[in-house]
């Protein structure tokens, strides 16, 4: 089975106006949950809250990203991954050192390629939300529909609902 990670994506420039700080698309990227552990969401308003609801964490810019994809990753790019994103946890999240940080970001990093047990090219969207002193994270797959190359189809987990969504004539309209 071939290794799979998500990377941050950007249809417009949605993503620059949501969060504080966007992602670049292309970037590998985790839930980037831990970065609301000791936080109360109910407090937090405006980008930060929005990024607390659905925001995929760029390892490379510490960015948010609404979407990623699923792809094809090499053993190097996962450990490059694995890496950088430990050296951000010392820069940005307080983490000792490198050596304390590795294991925090192997394990983050192992979380979002489980997610991606899904066809390449599969979108992934995540919905956080607050329980108590808990975070529940959800996810949604956009996949394209096999007679449509074009066309993709929304599984919303929480209901039976579909919707149609042409993501190509939305990249377009955005160009």
């Amino acid at each position: 089975m071939a290794l799979k990670l998500p990377r941050t994506l950007r249809f417009d420039a949605s993503d620059t106006f949501v969060y504080s700080h966007a992602a670049a698309p292309g970037e590998w990227a985790v839930t980037g949950t831990f970065m609301f552990i000791g936080v109360e969401p109910d407090a937090l308003n405006g980008k930060d809250r929005q990024a607390f609801r659905g925001g995929f964490l760029g390892i490379d810019s510490f960015g948010w990203s609404t979407l990623v994809v699923v792809t094809e990753a090499t053993a190097a790019e996962r450990a490059a991954a694995v890496e950088r994103l430990a050296e951000q946890l010392v820069t940005h999240c307080g983490a000792p050192d490198l050596q304390t940080a590795l294991p925090a970001a192997e394990e983050e990093v192992a979380f979002a390629q489980s997610l991606c047990n899904h066809p390449c090219g599969t979108l992934l969207a995540l919905h956080r939300m607050s329980e108590d002193t808990l975070i529940r994270e959800s996810f949604r797959t956009l996949r394209p529909k096999p007679d449509q190359p074009g066309m993709t189809i929304a599984f919303d987990p929480e209901s039976d609902a579909m919707e149609d969504v042409d993501i190509r004539t939305l990249a377009e309209r955005h160009r």
